[in-house]
Parts: C-alpha cells; sequence; structure tokens
C-alpha cells in the first residue's frame, strides 16, 4: 500500500500498522465500556431512561469540544497526541467500575470520553494524511476489520470472565484499561515518529465549499447517538437481554465487519459516495421504522445487526471530504467536524431521555426523519468530488 509519509524503519513500522494498532486498542478498551454499560448502570446504579440520557449527553460533551484539538496540535505532534488521548481512554475505563453511581459514572465517562473523542479526531487527520485517496476507503474498510478484531477480543473476554468464572464489573473495567495502557507504552516505544507531510493549518477553519460535507457529519452523528444509547438500552430495558445477550449480538455485528468491511470499503471505491450513502440511509429508514413497533426480542436483535452493518458505509462520507480538501486543511477540518458531529449529539440523549419515558416509539421516529434528511443530501454529492466539484446543487465560493 502506498503512503504519502517517507520515513526509514522496518518494515512493519509503517504509519498503516501505527494507525491500525491504535484502533485495535481503542476498540478493545471502549468495546469493554460500551458492552457493559446498560446493564451495569441499571443492575448498580439504577439508572432510568433519564439519568442513562444524561450520561451519554456528557459522553458526547468531549467531541463536541473537539475542535481545541487543533490549539493542542500547536503544542505535540499529531503522531504523540493520538498515543496521549488512547492512555486517557484506557485510565477512563479502568477506573469505571469503581464508581457506581450517577455521579462517579459521568466523571469516568468524561476522562473516558476525552481520551476516545482525541483519539478518533487525530485518527481520522492522520489517515486522510498519510492514505493516497485511491487506498483509502479500502484501508478504512481493513481498520473497521481490525476494530472488529479489538471488540471480539473484548466481548469473548467478558463472556468468558463474567459468564463463566463470575468476575465482577469492577475487575472486568480494571484489566481491560490496564492491557490498553500496557500495549499503548509498547507504541510509545517501538513507533517513530512519522512525517506529515504537508504543514497542517494550526487554527479554527470553516470552508463554505465544506458545508455538504458539514451537514452530513452532523446528522452523522445525532442518528448515531440513537443506535448507541436507546437501541442497545431497549435490548436491556424491554426485551432483559443479559450481558451475555448483549455481547453476542456485538459478536455478530463485529464479525460481520471482520469478514466484509474491508470489500464494504474497496466497494465504495468502485461505486462512488453518493450511491454508498443512498444505501445506507434508505436502509435506516426501513431500520428505524422497525424499532419503533417492534415487540418481539428476536427481531429487535436483527434489526439491531442490521442497523450496525450500515455503519460501514459511513466511510463515505470521510473519502468524500479527503477528495474535495485541499491537503492542509484536514486536520482543523478533522477537529472541527467532530465538533458539528457532536452539536446534536451533546443534546439528542437528554431531550429523547426525555421522550422515551412517554413514547420509546417517538425516539426512533425521531431517527427515521435522520435518516430521511441525510438521504436528501446525499443525493447532492457528485459522481466525481473534487476540489472545486464539492456538490451538484449549490457551489459557493
Amino acid at each position: 500500500m502506498n503512503s504519502s509519509v517517507d520515513v526509514i524503519a522496518p518494515k512493519w513500522r509503517t504509519p498503516q500498522i501505527f494507525l491500525l494498532a491504535c484502533v485495535f486498542v481503542m476498540s478493545f478498551t471502549f468495546a469493554t465500556w460500551q458492552v457493559l454499560l446498560n446493564n451495569f448502570v441499571i443492575e448498580r446504579a439504577n439508572f432510568t431512561g433519564v439519568e442513562i440520557g444524561v450520561l451519554q449527553s456528557l459522553r458526547e460533551v468531549p467531541g463536541f469540544l473537539a475542535f481545541t484539538a487543533v490549539f493542542v496540535l500547536l503544542i505535540l505532534r499529531e503522531h504523540y497526541f493520538a498515543l496521549l488521548s488512547l492512555l486517557t481512554l484506557c485510565v477512563g475505563v479502568a477506573l469505571t467500575g469503581f464508581f457506581p453511581t450517577a455521579l462517579g459514572l459521568y466523571c469516568t465517562t468524561v476522562l473516558m470520553s476525552i481520551g476516545f473523542h482525541y483519539f478518533e479526531t487525530i485518527n481520522k487527520s492522520l489517515t486522510l494524511q498519510w492514505i493516497d485517496k485511491a487506498e483509502t476507503p479500502h484501508f478504512m474498510g481493513r481498520a473497521l476489520a481490525i476494530k472488529a478484531v479489538g471488540s471480539l477480543g473484548a466481548y469473548a473476554m467478558i463472556w468468558l470472565a463474567m459468564e463463566w468464572m463470575g468476575v465482577d464489573y469492577v475487575w472486568m473495567y480494571l484489566i481491560t484499561g490496564t492491557i490498553g495502557f500496557m500495549v499503548v507504552l509498547v507504541l510509545f516505544a517501538k513507533f517513530p515518529d512519522f512525517n506529515q507531510g504537508v504543514v497542517q493549518t494550526k487554527k479554527l477553519l470553516v470552508r463554505k465549499r465544506y458545508w455538504l460535507y458539514y451537514a452530513l457529519v452532523m446528522l452523522s452523528g445525532a442518528r448515531r447517538q440513537i443506535f448507541v444509547v436507546f437501541a442497545g438500552f431497549m435490548m436491556v430495558e424491554k426485551f432483559g437481554y443479559t450481558v451475555g445477550q448483549i455481547s453476542s449480538l456485538f459478536i455478530i455485528n463485529y464479525i460481520f465487519n471482520f469478514f466484509f468491511a474491508a470489500r464494504i470499503g474497496k466497494w465504495i471505491g468502485v461505486i462512488g459516495e453518493r450511491n454508498a450513502l443512498v444505501i445506507e440511509y434508505v436502509g435506516l429508514i426501513f431500520v428505524f421504522t422497525g424499532y419503533a413497533f417492534v415487540s418481539n426480542a428476536q427481531f429487535a436483535a436483527a434489526l439491531y445487526v442490521i442497523d450496525h452493518l450500515f455503519f460501514a458505509f459511513a466511510i463515505a462520507i470521510s473519502t468524500y471530504f479527503q477528495k474535495i480538501a485541499q491537503k492542509e486543511d484536514i486536520a482543523a477540518t478533522a477537529s472541527v467536524s467532530f465538533t458539528i458531529n457532536h452539536i446534536a449529539a451533546v443534546v439528542i440523549p437528554v431531550l429523547l431521555g426525555m421522550v422515551w419515558i412517554v413514547s420509546p416509539a417517538a425516539v426512533f421516529f425521531v431517527g427515521v426523519g435522520l435518516a430521511v434528511g441525510s438521504l436528501v443530501l446525499s443525493l447532492n454529492i457528485p459522481a466525481r468530488p473534487d476540489i472545486g466539484n464539492e456538490v451538484r446543487v449549490g457551489k459557493v465560493g
């Protein structure tokens, strides 16, 4: 695979391997936090829809503040910023089980989330800088496959430890966070500080000609919240799924990613971003409608798996941006786009958490509306997006 980075190093010490290793650590640790969360907060902290909505909104606050990453880059190179972010994520996960109260969970969640969102911001920036445009969809698919491996490892460990060995939540969180922390220290020691090529703009940057990308990113963030917060919560609250059953659903999701995400990424490179996103959003309209009316636990599980499958198609939003962006804009725009992604994400969990108490179905009808809006916007992507050819309708200077 080609790369824009030119560095003398052993064959395995490449930017691609570094990025994939970081994604593995992120996935392994975050998957543990995520899959245990709904059961942990219900069993140990007596959460209702209101508390889980507040927690998830607080979790998204660091994402909303991701634009501050561009200021950190004034004093810290992206390579090291990514690793420090991963260390913060691991510490937050390790501490989670020790604080089974609403306030304690809010605090550990914010700490974990600071590391998670800064890493996601920098990882996206480095991927779009280091990987050639022609290879990006396939590479991002490979990254999803590696993410699946990390998640599968976490879920398998949880299933064995908690279902068969009776390990408590507190130790599960601690073990996972500690493992992740140690691996990041190895990455610090073994990988060089790669040359980033084009010097990145280190100030806040919002360009009018990126407007369609910003809009797609914001709606994507809102849609993701409904899946992450309320679809999983429904499985536990409405259908009584155990930790083992929730883990099984995630395992199915990530087995699919392991086998097919790279192929989907490669396919996106063939069919183009517009067609890929149209497929995703049409599918989501049906999925969210199904969530609103589902009354069977098995059908709900099928919808949950199908919903997750469409996340691989979201690669197309990033590759669309890579094609229309000035090279020096990537880091600053990655920071700003994560903030835009989280504008709705900060508000939606709290507001829809209150709606959930009255009508869970109404929450998923909001998801239908978001999918319809995203579908309309995706139709405005040109067949061959490029600098100067960012949209079909509504070009700006």
